[in-house]
């Protein structure tokens, strides 16, 4: 509500939705929502996520299957609910939003692998509805300050501080850098 709220006063037009994106006819009802309002959707950014376990033999199986649905699973159903009208009108920009975990082992397995799907998915919806000129991107994040970070910066107040030094800029991600990188995406 309160993006919508930014997006209102700011002249645009913006309709707040809810939905658990990893279950199909939740997915379906938004989907319909959105098209209801618009008529069309041009971009879709897939950007839900969730971390959680870290160690392998320590996952349990619905920790791991949460993980899948959350991060893989939903970008499936988002654009299998909105692909066919971009088909169709011969338009669209599918933005996926990965993790540099999907590139190299960086432990957190469950999101890791997870990440990686995503990653592949999208070269694959990039390869295949290209030729409707449907573009399919993904972006794969190192580091950002998003609230995600919460339990981690209670115990250690200066994570950032310390996960700044990997990175060549010296600091960690915006959620302002990676939103650039997607609007530049999903632009004309």
């Amino acid at each position: 509500q309160e993006s919508a709220g930014h997006i209102q006063a700011a002249g645009g037009k913006a309709l707040a939705l809810a939905a658990d994106v990893s279950l199909r006819d939740q997915v379906d009802r938004m989907a319909a929502q959105a098209l209801a309002a618009y008529g069309r959707v041009d971009v879709l950014v897939n950007n839900a996520g969730l971390a959680s376990g870290d160690d392998i033999l320590q996952i349990e199986e619905d920790e791991w299957d949460l993980n899948l649905r959350v991060v893989l699973k939903s970008v499936y159903l988002c654009s299998k609910a909105l692909l066919p009208g971009m088909i169709a009108r011969r338009r669209g920009a599918i933005v996926n939003i990965a993790s540099v975990n999907g590139l190299t082992g960086l432990s957190e397995e469950a999101y890791s692998a997870a990440k990686a799907g995503v990653i592949n998915l999208t070269q694959n919806m990039a390869i295949k509805y290209g030729r409707y000129q449907v573009r399919a991107n993904v972006i794969c994040p190192g580091t950002v300050r998003t609230p995600i970070w919460g339990p981690i910066l209670q115990k250690d107040p200066q994570i950032f501080d310390k996960l700044a030094k990997w990175y060549p800029l010296g600091r960690v991600g915006e959620p302002e850098d990676i939103a650039r990188a997607a609007l530049f995406l999903a632009s004309p």
